[in-house]
């Protein structure tokens, strides 16, 4: 089985504000999501940067086999939000998008305007099989990439670059925080017991602070000498598969020509235990193949085929 996720990049039907221009170029995103999808073959797929819910089920459709498309309500001011697409019936635990108390509303802009609320859903499901069931979050935090007031990508100058950073960071770190709330409440105290996954774009990579937020206890990391020795802490750890993944396939973007690892793949002991493999894009494709993004306007992309992220996987088995 292949539990996966993926960030499709502006997944809306053609003719509006953010979608494709034209149903041509629509129709080559779609054939070009729908291989990839076909030839990685998973049972469960996170996605996230869906901005219509009916491009999605257009995609279902051009796919091999019976899916179930399962969307968050909420969205952000685009419209994107985190789905499932599942050749397994799965049935939702919840769909928030609210901090955990007490952390507090955080900064957004210069006005001084805050939040405490995530830009898109975090959305929970239980997956259901013959042999045993697991719940998946999904979740898309802040990215790195920054607007500015009246709808630009660039700043009037490096102070006002620095503060959106900064707004930036409060927000992602604040939706990990959020994420990681409900993984507890998933967990249920013993992630050895219970099977959890978290999929998702976390917008940053291995090593940064706001994908750290959702481990949970330090130590045991994939890797390290504690990673063999059980303790209490494995009760609430969650383990990032990307260590397992191989090197030269360990990028899920690339920025301005470097290699990132932003997309992720998290997994409670329970499940960790179960996994064989990890990987980057379909079996076989060249993940090198990715375009090199270096423009933070989105709309640069819109008629573009295809993604700019590539998925990231693991393979269980029970």
């Amino acid at each position: 089985m292949i539990i996966g996720t993926w960030n499709l990049e502006n997944l809306y039907r053609p003719g509006g504000k953010f979608g494709p221009r034209d149903k041509s170029a629509y129709e080559a995103k779609l054939a070009s999501l729908a291989a990839t999808v076909n030839e990685l073959r998973p049972s469960v797929l996170g996605v996230q940067e869906v901005g219509d819910p009916a491009a999605l089920e257009d995609l279902a459709g051009l796919l091999e086999g019976s899916w179930h498309v399962t969307l968050s309500r909420h969205a952000d001011d685009r419209g994107i939000r985190v789905g499932f697409l599942t050749s397994l019936p799965v049935s939702v635990v919840t769909d928030e998008d609210g901090f955990p108390e007490p952390l507090h509303p955080v900064q957004t802009d210069d006005t001084g305007r805050t939040t405490a609320r995530t830009g898109r859903g975090i959305l929970a499901v239980t997956v259901s099989t013959r042999a045993f069931f697991f719940d998946v979050v999904v979740c898309h935090l802040k990215s790195k990439l920054l607007s500015y007031p009246g709808g630009r990508f660039k700043p009037l100058d490096e102070g006002e670059r620095a503060r959106y950073g900064a707004y930036a960071l409060y927000r992602r770190a604040a939706e990990a925080t959020a994420v990681r709330a409900l993984a507890d409440r998933l967990l249920w105290g013993d992630g050895r017991e219970h099977r959890v996954a978290v999929l998702g774009d976390l917008n940053d990579e291995v090593g940064a602070a706001t994908t750290q937020i959702l481990l949970g206890p330090p130590g045991s990391e994939i890797g390290t000498p504690g990673f063999d020795r059980p303790d209490k802490g494995d009760a609430a750890r969650l383990w990032d598969v990307a260590p397992l993944i191989p090197p030269e396939e360990r990028f899920s973007r690339i920025h301005a020509g470097r290699r990132e690892l932003i997309d992720h793949v998290l997994v409670s002991r329970g499940l960790l235990d179960q996994v064989r493999t990890a990987g980057t894009g379909a079996p076989g494709a060249a993940a090198a193949a990715l375009p090199s993004v270096a423009d933070e306007d989105p709309a640069v992309r819109r008629d573009a085929a295809g993604s700019d992220h590539a998925p990231v996987w693991i393979r269980i088995q029970p």
